[in-house]
């Protein structure tokens, strides 16, 4: 009772709202039908002033603000001659009035130019007004793009939408009239029909949706119920409409009962109703049509996804873009079934992964061992499309008379020749079947019999030699085509024309129109000549045999002569063919067509078939040369359609047994092994149960969608987001996340950088989840090298790649990376030295694949060793590397190319070794000067001190960034010597020359000096330390060092010693002048200088010594390990010569 009683509100206000509106229209109408034209009076102004302010105020807009100045000027101004420009204001100004109160104020000034000028005004408008809501033409439709086109339609449809509610208002109120005594309402039903009918877009759809909000009462006489009732869905369309008429009389909305005050005639509102339910319909049919096609394309997506990995974006955009269009249209249909109060079609839902797994036998070899498990083997046809193609072949009664099919007059006749026909066909397949078990028999008992023996049937084939011989067909000139200037007059130029069309016919459409076409042509000349075209295709149009075929399968059913010729004119063909075996090469093409042909007939059940048995048969009992491919091309083109025929399926099934008897007991070369093969596992494929699959729960399907789906450029930052968001105490979800970013070939390959950078981005919050990963990428290179499986060479490729990025993103030290480098040229070879053409398992002369990991690697971040000692790593590797790939055999071009690409990028002028040789020596001479730099280094330990200053001027920049991390390119480097004990041996022998020493400390103060934010964290006795050593003039220094060399002393003294001489510089223009100045040595100023400069020299020192010593400790303690490794070797290659 509640609802009730709030629903009754809502119904009073409709019925107030709609009496309302229903009341103004009477009187207006009353007030424009008894009102005559007014006489134009002398006192009316006739300005041209304010007659072109009225048009351009009218021009602008006819909405409400405008109303009231727009009435004063009608009423006083004379207007007489300028009724047309009036006229065109008008239509100009409606496109403005947006809501209801601006349409009915915009009627008013209509009714009101409407009275003072009936006979001039009106027509002018009306005519304006129907040009203004004619649908475009067509014509100039087609010539713009689909883009453009929609954009205009848009533009169209927001222009006329306000006009059309305008013109509905004037046909109520009496201004729009079909005739005298009636009212406008048959001139906007043909309106709108136009509208409609010239759309196939339905781009005008959206102007019937408004004007049945808005007049769906006063024109169709619709009526929505007191209260919302869902509609049935077994109601009929066309009927509820109706059902609602006839409940006015007891509802309580309807308050107009009289025939006398409704506004349009009944029978326009009828007619009307009508017509916008069976634009409702049609409408229907579009929107199951389009749900049909999306989701077939949704299917080839799925499949296009399944082959490739991947969907291409044309192909993304035109399925977003159909969706688009099918949502709108949707939408469109649940406005019109509203406003109508019909129901909508259910639309059909299909199962997507039943529907996308079945792709074809096909795809078998592009997914691998796992698409085995996505292929079921049940049923005639591979797909559905298949099935629809050979059995949906539609009956030519329903497109032409029986008249002209004559089925009137034959059907006894052909009911007597089907019993016969059935008769002699159980007779024959009796006999067909006792004969396979005769031959089934035979094989048992003695299976040492050659298989190629003749039986009866090909000596009594061999026998027909002395029948004329048919050539096989070839394509004769056939009648020329008809003039351009002539049109096709009988009905031999309609049959030409016809034959002419039909090579073009590739699609299923265009044959069975043809069919039709073929039908109204019928005659015994006209089936003739059609058998005489089909039995001459060229040899190489073989895509044209399934058409024809199912061409002749539409003509079958009531032309059966047609079929009956080209079934034995196939037949005849294949006995020449059968003679002809030695002529191989020549009539290859003529055979493949025969087949192929007769295989498509097969299917559409034109061929009998105890005919093809019996062809299947005789290639059999000759099952060598040319008839090894015929079975083959049998089997891959009817042969699932036999076996899983019913009437076939056994007798098939005995002569599938018995081929693959023979072929176990005959000996054929590989090409034809893989023929039969590949055609017998296509026509029955093992049975295998789908694949099941995973059951995951929602978290790892969300991070699976994170990291497989969502993961761009333009999202990372969003998935960093969610995953920092997840519950990182779960066991589960770090165990799942751990398996997701430690395989990398699960995702696109130029997705890898990205999951590098995310694993970076996660480093700063989860240190022992990135150190895990980095552990894992690493063995399962490892394990890679170690297998050697050829089935996960693109896993390795692609965590190859992975980790080049992890590198790039300092997830782990060069030294990683060179080891991993050395590795993959030595792991497996004897003591790590590969050799000549040496067959290792794991890495045989020719097995390149560890040559394209090096690329990868190299590729990835190669260009990061341009510059200090990993650039001399680098050198060295890629020395070792040309020998490793010359110890192999030649590279294929492929590979050679990518070497080429990789070298080009790492090292451009990289001079390649020509020959194993060659590379040997290079590889001795690098292994020599290594040994050698370790020796020196032993002997000397630190006393190269300019050495290792150039090495720190060369290599500073490298050594700062790699400081924490020291690489050895082999091996494992040796523990570090004491800093103590190296800094004293130092000190204690050999030292750097005091220029040296003096230069070092003046590029120190210029850095200093140079760096304002460092500059600033100086305190002034080091700054004046710095300041003493860089701006003294060369010449003083080189004076006071001569000074100090001879008293032994920090500072010059004078007399007693109580004295400190300090160095004035005085600058006379561009000449500096120095003079001496004593200072007692107790004096402030002599104490702090002393103290500083005596600190500074020690930190000086100290920081020297750690620069210096840090480069020489790097390289002995890695050529010590290289040394190591080197000498646990047995073999040692060198070249001379």
């Amino acid at each position: 009772m509640d609802s009730v009683s709030n629903t009754q509100p809502v119904v009073s206000t409709r019925l107030e709202d709609e009496r309302a509106r229903h009341d103004k229209r009477v009187k207006l109408k009353q007030l424009n039908l008894t009102s005559s034209g007014l006489e134009e009076s002398a006192k009316l102004d006739s300005s041209l002033k304010r007659h072109t302010a009225l048009i351009k105020r009218i021009r602008l807009s006819m909405a409400t603000e405008n109303r009231e100045q727009i009435f004063k000027d009608i009423e006083s101004l004379s207007l007489g001659k300028y009724i047309d420009e009036i006229a065109g204001a008008v239509v100009e100004g409606l496109a403005r009035c947006k809501t209801e109160k601006d349409v009915w104020g915009a009627v008013e000034i209509i009714s009101s130019l409407h009275r003072r000028f009936p006979s001039t005004f009106t027509p002018a408008l009306v005519s304006a007004l129907a040009s203004a809501l004619s649908a475009p033409s067509r014509a100039s439709l087609a010539t713009l793009a689909p883009e453009q086109r929609e954009k205009e339609d848009s533009v169209r449809v927001t222009r006329q939408r306000p006009i059309l509610r305008i013109c509905s208002e004037l046909a109520l109120v009496g201004i729009i009239k079909d005739a005298q005594d009636r009212s406008g309402g048959e001139w906007i039903m043909k309106v709108i029909k136009e509208l409609l009918s010239n759309d196939p877009s339905l781009s005008s759809l959206p102007l019937l949706t408004t004007f049945l909000k808005s007049y769906s009462r006063p024109y169709l006489g619709i009526v929505p119920p007191a209260s919302h009732k869902q509609i049935a869905a077994s109601v009929e369309p066309g009927t509820l409409s109706g059902a609602h008429i006839e409940m006015q009389e007891d509802d309580t909305f309807l308050a107009l009962s009289n025939e006398e005050d409704e506004l349009v005639e009944q029978d326009i509102r009828d007619r009307f109703r009508r017509m916008c339910e069976g634009y409702f319909d049609n409408v229907c049919k579009k929107l199951l049509i389009e749900h049909k096609r999306l989701q077939e394309q949704d299917k080839k997506n799925h499949e296009a996804y399944i082959r490739s990995g991947e969907i291409f974006e044309d192909r993304q955009q035109a399925y977003e873009k159909m969706t688009k269009g099918y949502e709108k249209l949707l939408a469109s249909c649940q406005s019109l079934s509203e406003l109508l109060y019909l129901p909508l079609p259910s639309l059909p839902t299909t199962s997507q992964k039943s529907d996308s797994i079945l792709i074809g036998s096909n795809t078998n070899q592009l997914l691998g061992d796992d698409a085995d498990e996505l292929l079921t083997s049940g049923g005639k046809w591979e797909d559905e499309e298949e099935r629809r193609f050979y059995e949906d072949v539609q009956d030519l009664k329903d497109f032409v008379p029986s008249s002209v099919l004559g089925i009137d007059d034959s059907e006894e006749s052909e009911d007597r020749d089907t019993e016969e026909k059935a008769k002699e066909r159980i007779e024959r397949e009796k006999e067909e079947v006792r004969k396979l078990e005769e031959e089934l028999e035979k094989l048992d008992v003695d299976k040492g019999v050659d298989a190629t023996v003749p039986n009866g049937s090909i000596e009594a084939d061999m026998d027909e030699d002395q029948l004329p011989t048919p050539t096989p067909g070839t394509p004769k000139a056939s009648t020329p085509p008809l003039s351009p200037q002539l049109a096709p007059q009988g009905p031999s130029q309609l049959l030409t024309a016809l034959l002419v069309r039909l090579p073009d016919a590739t699609n299923r459409a265009m044959v069975d129109q043809a069919a039709i076409d073929f039908a109204f042509l019928n005659s015994k000349a006209a089936r003739k000549r059609l058998v005489k075209f089909l039995s001459q295709v060229p040899k190489n149009r073989t895509d044209l045999l399934p058409h024809y075929s199912r061409l002749i399968a539409t003509l079958n059913k009531y032309m059966p002569d047609i079929g009956s010729d080209i079934v034995a004119f196939l037949d005849e063909e294949f006995r020449y063919l059968q003679r002809k075996k030695n002529v191989v090469k020549e009539l290859s093409e003529v055979r493949l067509k025969n087949i192929t042909f007769l295989s498509n007939l097969t299917k559409f059940r034109v061929v009998p078939p105890h005919l093809v048995l019996h062809i299947f048969k005789v290639c059999l009992d000759d099952f060598s040369g040319v008839n090894v491919e015929n079975i083959a091309l049998l089997l891959e083109g009817c042969g699932r359609f036999l076996l899983r025929s019913e009437d076939t399926s056994e007798r098939f099934g005995t002569m599938l047994e018995l081929m693959r008897r023979k072929q176990s007991m005959q000996h054929f070369d590989q090409r034809q092994l893989l023929l039969l093969e590949n055609a017998y596992y296509q026509c029955n494929p093992p049975e295998r149960a789908p694949r099941q699959e995973k059951q995951r729960t929602p978290m790892e399907l969300f991070i699976r969608h994170l990291i497989y789906d969502v993961l761009a450029k333009k999202t990372i930052d969003k998935v960093l987001k969610l995953i920092r968001k997840l519950d990182w105490d779960d066991e589960e979800i770090r165990k799942t996340l751990h398996k997701v970013f430690t395989k990398p070939w699960k995702i696109k390959y130029s997705n890898i950088s990205l999951l590098a950078m995310l694993t970076y981005d996660l480093t700063r919050y989860r240190p022992a989840f990135a150190i895990a990963v980095v552990d894992q990428v690493l063995e399962d290179v490892r394990r890679g090298l170690e297998q050697n499986v050829y089935s996960t060479n693109q896993r390795r490729v692609a965590t190859m790649k992975y980790l080049g990025e992890l590198y790039i993103y300092r997830l782990l030290s060069s030294s990683i990376i060179f080891d991993t480098l050395w590795t993959i040229v030595t792991f497996g070879h004897t003591d790590g030295r590969p050799l000549p053409h040496q067959v290792v398992p794991l890495d045989t002369p020719d097995d390149f694949f560890r040559v394209r990991l090096v690329c990868v690697l190299l590729d990835t971040c190669g260009m990061c060793f341009d510059r200090g000692t990993q650039k001399k790593k680098l050198d060295n590797f890629l020395i070792f590397f040309q020998y490793y790939i010359l110890c192999k055999e030649p590279l294929p071009m492929d590979v050679d190319f990518m070497l080429s690409d990789s070298l080009e990028a790492v090292r451009p002028k990289l001079g390649m070794a020509k020959n194993v040789e060659q590379a040997a020596v290079a590889v001795d001479e690098m292994f020599n000067s290594a040994f050698q730099s370790t020796d020196i280094n032993e002997d000397s330990g630190e006393d190269s001190g300019d050495e290792g200053e150039r090495r720190d001027q060369d290599d500073g920049e490298e050594e700062e960034e790699e400081e924490g991390n020291p690489e050895s390119p082999v091996g494992d480097r040796a523990p570090s010597p004491d800093q103590e004990v190296v800094l004293s041996n130092v000190q204690e022998n050999l030292g750097p020359t005091e220029e040296a020493e003096a230069e070092f400390a003046k590029e120190l103060a210029k850095m200093v000096t140079d760096n304002s934010a460092e500059s600033r964290k100086v305190d002034k006795k080091t700054a004046l330390a710095l300041w003493d050593s860089a701006v003294l003039p060369p010449t003083i220094r080189k004076k006071r060092a001569e000074d100090f060399d001879e008293e032994g002393e920090t500072q010059s003294t004078v007399g007693n010693g109580n004295v400190m001489n300090f160095t004035v510089i005085t600058k006379r223009g561009n000449k500096q002048l120095s003079k001496q100045l004593a200072v007692p040595s107790e004096s402030p100023l002599a104490v702090h200088t002393r103290s500083a400069q005596m600190q500074d020299k020690v930190e000086q020192q100290h920081l020297k010594r750690l620069v210096l010593d840090y480069e020489q400790r790097e390289e002995a303690e890695e050529f010590k390990a290289l040394e190591a490794r080197n000498r646990a070797g047995a073999i040692k290659i060198r070249y001379i010569g």
